[in-house]
């Protein structure tokens, strides 16, 4: 399954140690937003690419703890120089 440009930016900083988090309203989720692993938030994440990224099985939450990068992520990936 091929994944867009975007997608694929948001799983190499997921695998390089990087997470999601979201702001619930409710039991609606309002907000996404994506953190690198130095804790810099990244600009271009938006709810629609969450979706996209959940909707392919690519993050998983577990036990209310911020997305992470699931095994059928890291096989989504490809490999960049800067993620060896």
């Amino acid at each position: 399954m091929d994944i867009s440009r975007d997608e694929q930016r948001i799983l190499h900083l997921m695998a390089q140690g990087g997470r999601i988090e979201v702001i619930r309203a409710g039991k609606s989720i309002d907000q996404a937003q994506c953190f690198t692993r130095d804790g810099w938030l990244y600009p271009d994440f938006g709810l629609e690419l969450f979706r996209k990224l959940k909707r392919k099985k690519a993050i998983a939450s577990s036990s209310g703890k911020p997305y992470r990068i699931t095994q059928r992520g890291l096989v989504l990936v490809r490999a960049q120089l800067n993620n060896r």
